[in-house]
């Protein structure tokens, strides 16, 4: 069983700033890819940024040049560094992580999402 477990979402004004982590925690043999979602209510879950376990990085590209993903490997965790924050911006972010468990072979993990809202 895998645990994915987000943190650090909340309230802040436009063209402010937040950082989510996500931490990857269990049966977890190694780790592929970690990822950071986002679902604004009544719109569908897109891909905002992603980091392989080679280094190779992909970002939507409303987020590029304003967020930031990095990942600790030897903590299984991820981070979303988000600047400039926008309004748009608003929406519950999950963080999702593709693993080869010990157990169970490869599947994606998600976290139970962090609600980010940008508002003045």
């Amino acid at each position: 069983q895998v645990q994915v477990v987000e943190s650090g979402g909340g309230l802040v004004q436009p063209g402010g700033s937040l950082r989510l982590s996500c931490a990857a925690s269990g049966s977890i043999f190694s780790i592929y890819v970690m990822g950071w979602y986002r679902q604004a209510p009544g719109k569908q879950r897109e891909l905002v940024a992603a980091l392989t376990s080679g280094g190779n990085t992909n970002y939507a590209d409303s987020v590029k040049g304003r967020f930031t993903i990095s990942r600790d490997n030897a903590k299984n965790t991820v981070y979303l560094q988000m600047n400039s924050l926008k309004p748009e911006d608003t929406a519950v972010y999950y963080c999702k992580t593709v693993a080869h468990t010990v157990v169970a072979g490869t599947g994606d993990f998600w976290g139970q999402g962090t609600q980010v809202t940008v508002s003045s």
